[in-house]
């Protein structure tokens, strides 16, 4: 995503001086970065961290501090572990995250179901399609394969919904927009053939004047959904030159003059999560 997020710029042109600006507006004194009440959030972190390196300008040095402060995550729950890696592992680069991997992958290993993925929550027999995303992309972070990763598709598999689209939990009527995205997303990196009928799925959730619909029956597109469906649709090297120029004028409409973008018509708050999607769905839309 951060690889296709580093292309916005091309179409931000001088007013990605005004991203940057916003997104270091967002840092807390304490290095990390702030959630919409104004405290220091590690989810909310990884998307200043990442904004700031898809826009190729420096990082805070004070961010590893804060970082520290959560030694190897044992009082996080998973999605926060998941950042905490992803935090690092753009504050270090190419070099080793300072974690201790053992203890690490043990942590994250505990949210695994038995029937081969992962979910956000302990105590429970079903995988989602959120929980698996995360923790795939902690191993990636962490260079590590993913371990069972034949179980991992299994459980994937079993999200397929009744109308061709993954929801985020098994035995569905209707998928999700973002469900799907994931869902689509690591089974093509884990060598999996994608049924051919996902990406006009996908682009069926896509309103004629621009913007992805999370479901259905949702009634306004949002930024979320738009960003990683068009990401989506990349990996599956599905055509979008259909929706491009409407999709530009959805991600404009959610444009404001801070330099940040809004998640939906409704959003009348701004942070460094959407912002970051507003900067995926742009680069996305650069190609």
């Amino acid at each position: 995503m951060l690889q296709i997020a580093r292309l916005s710029p091309k179409q931000l042109g001088d007013s990605a001086a005004l991203v940057e600006g916003f997104l270091r507006s967002q840092l807390h004194p304490n290095g990390g970065f702030i959630n919409r009440s104004g405290d220091s959030d590690i989810y909310y972190t990884v998307f200043g961290l990442e904004g700031l390196i898809a826009l190729g300008a420096a990082i805070p040095e004070k961010t590893a501090s804060y970082l520290r402060e959560f030694g190897n995550g044992a009082g996080l729950d998973l999605i926060h572990l998941c950042c905490l890696i992803r935090c690092w592992a753009s504050v270090c680069g190419v070099a080793a995250i300072p974690l201790d991997y053992e203890a690490v992958t043990k942590r994250l290993e505990s949210f695994r179901i038995r029937g081969g993925g992962y979910n956000t929550q302990l105590d429970t027999d079903e995988a989602t399609a959120y929980g698996s995303f995360m923790v795939a992309a902690a191993y990636q972070d962490l260079r590590l394969e993913i371990p069972d990763a034949e179980g991992l598709v299994r459980s994937l598999k079993r999200l397929r919904a009744e109308d061709g689209g993954y929801s985020n939990q098994p035995e569905q009527d209707m998928g999700l927009t973002p469900s799907t995205a994931a869902a689509a997303t690591l089974l093509r990196q884990l060598g999996e053939e994608i049924p051919a009928d996902v990406a006009p799925w996908l682009l069926a959730r896509c309103r004629d004047e621009g913007g992805f619909f999370a479901g259905p029956f949702a009634p306004i597109p949002d930024l979320l959904s738009t960003a990683t469906a068009l990401h989506a649709l990349s990996g599956l090297k599905a055509s979008i030159e259909a929706i491009k120029e409407p999709c530009l004028d959805f991600v404009d409409s959610l444009w404001t003059n801070t330099g940040a973008f809004y998640g939906n018509w409704m959003d009348d708050a701004a942070d460094c999560e959407y912002t970051y999607y507003g900067l995926l769905a742009l680069g996305h839309l650069s190609l």
